[in-house]
Parts: structure tokens; sequence; C-alpha cells
């Protein structure tokens, strides 16, 4: 059997505000959207699941920042640009750009302090 993973869940306060940050700061197209539950599409195929730690089941045992969700990009100018654009609309950053052993890299964080790396792999 081969699984293919099509979609990440993050266990949110409030899925509408998390889906409207994905929404404008992403360009994340919302799926679908209710009080306990949201779904974005992001790409072509992965689809991200905003689900109320209030309502979920089995309840969450973790808060936000316990897993990242990483974003690579082109080169280190576009991984500047966006961290410029980013502390611009007032995103908190976790972590400044920075040369890390596996590439340049900046860490922002969401409404609920999910972790959001942005990255350009480098070659060791």
């Amino acid at each position: 059997m081969n699984l293919s993973p099509s979609l990440q869940i993050l266990f949110v306060d409030q899925p509408e505000r998390s889906a409207a940050f994905y929404s404008e700061h992403f360009g994340a197209r919302v799926l679908e959207s209710s009080p306990t539950f949201a779904m974005l599409a992001l790409g072509d195929s992965a689809r991200l699941g905003l689900w109320s730690r209030h309502t979920a089941e089995p309840g969450p045992t973790a808060a936000g920042g316990g897993t990242e969700l990483a974003f690579a990009q082109p080169d280190r100018g576009a991984v500047d640009s966006l961290h410029a654009a980013w502390t611009a609309a007032g995103i908190p950053m976790a972590q400044a750009p920075v040369a890390m052993d596996f590439g340049y890299t900046f860490v922002a964080t969401d409404p609920d302090g999910h972790r959001l790396r942005v990255f350009h792999p480098e070659g060791n």
C-alpha cells in the first residue's frame, strides 16, 4: 500500500479567522468553512484543514508550535522578499532570515502559534 498524505490538519482556536489568515497571506483558496472547520487548497493537490481545537475528536494534546509547515522558495531573494512582506503585514516572526545547515530560512507564526518556515534549500 502506498500512502501519500494530501491533507495537513492544524488545530486552531477559530477556524474562520485562521482561514482568513491563510487565504490573505498565502493566496490559499477556501474550499469550505464553518465555525468548527475550514479547508483550503495549498497548491495543486495539497489541502490544509483548520479544525477547532474545542470540537476536534479526539481532543488535541498539543498547542501550536509543535510542528511546522515549510515552504521552499527559488532563491534567497525570494525568502527575503517574503520576510519583508510578512513583517510589514504584522505577521509575528520567530526567527529572522538566517543561513542554516539546510539552507537560508526564516520562521513566522500564524494566529495560533503554528510555525511557518520559509526556506531556500542550499546543498552541503
